[in-house]
């Protein structure tokens, strides 16, 4: 691998993270430890992430222009996407160009920021487990596609529809969103103009297309968090942390567990599942594969070539959190994926729009056993923004669970 330098001198690694929220801050403290000289870019200014790099920068990452330009200005040697909103076009035409590396590639960031092309890959091209869905462009062609009217205006077919509808419950998505934003579940027509009208809202294209999925019955889902990284031998290996639980309210995730409890075979599968995915994105570093789980049945979901939210449980859990993993295997660095305690997390929310919040009873969380609290810095509140999360390990993953929660709970933001 490429001697680590020193920041601020010629020798220096040079790493930009586009995106500095909660995730993207971890990866840089990560990343420093190292002695990686370090560029957090969003669009906001004092985003957490710019709080501890070494350079901050405020760009709006999705236009061509801005982007390619503030990566010709800087020169890093890796460029991180840490978010879905970036002008990917421009990162597959520097790549290309020899210009930069993109982690894990441009091509894993431009097919996994949009769920039609992370769909068919999975589905129509690795054959892999998903539920029935199409993608739709208008409101017509989403009425048809759940109740099967026709084929004319019915949208485009997915695996598994056969021309049938897709049918009630189902869930709607803009194809191209984050965080859940835009998400619905419809359980009769009288919900599908109403979730229409939510996807249009909550997607990151006006306008934009939507994907329908059937309802999967399942009993649980997990994350589980897979990491390309090179061995002795210099070659990528893929490595699987244990899975983690996770429970979401409108496709946030709230609280997360890990260990969580799985039959071998849906296990295996879960994994098998994750190493075709990953392996055909290619390129080194975390991806957060988001699988269902129904007895020994396992289907894909989403992934995310980056560390993930409900990875968070992670910084109690593991000998070396998400995070850690992600800035190792970037660098080509051996990573070790083994467990070190079960653990919960659970989130803080703002609970008031805000600026300048002030947290009171971190004390109080903090007498919860075994707890640890992250306050993510984040200059401005909304009621259900994330603001920090609850870490709770124990022997036992449900009182640890329990513990995350409590301490969550007993944490109060207020505006001042």
């Amino acid at each position: 691998m490429k001697p680590l330098g020193t920041p601020y001198s010629s020798s220096a690694t040079r790493v930009m993270l586009l995106g500095a929220g909660e995730l993207g801050k971890e990866v840089v403290i990560a990343l420093q430890r190292l002695g990686v000289e370090t560029i957090a870019v969003d669009r906001y200014s004092r985003a957490p992430g710019h709080q501890v790099a070494h350079h901050a920068r405020t760009i709006d990452m999705s236009d061509p222009a801005e982007l390619r330009e503030l990566i010709l200005a800087e020169r890093p040697d890796v460029v991180v996407p840490e978010i879905e909103a970036i002008a990917t076009a421009v990162l597959a035409d520097l790549e290309a160009e020899g210009i930069v590396r993109v982690v894990p590639t441009a091509r894993a960031t431009r097919l996994t920021m949009d769920r039609e092309g992370i769909r068919r890959l999975a589905a129509e091209t690795l054959a892999l487990p998903t539920s029935p869905y199409r993608f739709c462009d208008t409101l017509a062609e989403l009425t048809a596609a759940i109740e099967g009217a026709g084929t004319e205006g019915a949208g485009t077919e997915g695996a598994g529809t056969e021309g049938a509808g897709i049918g009630y419950p189902c869930m709607v998505k803009p194809v191209m969103s984050s965080s859940g934003k835009g998400q619905s579940r419809i359980d009769d027509a009288a919900g599908v103009r109403a979730a229409w009208d939510h996807a249009m809202s909550g997607g990151r294209v006006a306008g934009g297309r939507v994907i329908v999925e059937a309802f999967v019955d399942f009993d649980y889902e997990i994350t589980q968090l897979t990491v390309r990284a090179r061995g002795a031998d210099g070659e990528v290996g893929t490595y699987f942390c244990e899975p983690i639980g996770h429970r979401q309210v409108g496709g946030d995730y709230v609280e997360s567990w890990q260990p969580h409890p799985m039959p071998p075979v849906a296990r295996e599968r879960a994994q098998q599942i994750a190493r075709a995915v990953t392996e055909n994105l290619g390129g080194e570093g975390v991806f957060g594969v988001e699988l269902f789980v129904s007895g020994e049945q396992v289907w894909f979901n989403e992934v995310s070539p980056r560390p993930h939210d409900t990875g968070m449980v992670t910084m109690v859990t593991q000998w070396q959190n998400e995070f850690e993993l992600h800035a190792r295997a970037i660098l080509g660095l051996p990573v070790d994926t083994a467990l070190k305690s079960p653990g919960a997390s659970a989130v803080i929310y703002g609970g008031v729009e805000a600026s300048g919040l002030v947290f009171d009873a971190v004390d109080d969380a903090l007498r919860v056993p075994h707890s640890e609290i992250r306050l993510f810095g984040k200059g401005e509140s909304f009621p259900r923004r994330r603001m920090g999360v609850a870490l709770v390990h124990d022997v036992d993953v449900e009182v640890a669970r329990a513990g995350a929660r409590r301490a969550a709970s007993l944490v109060r933001p207020r505006a001042v």
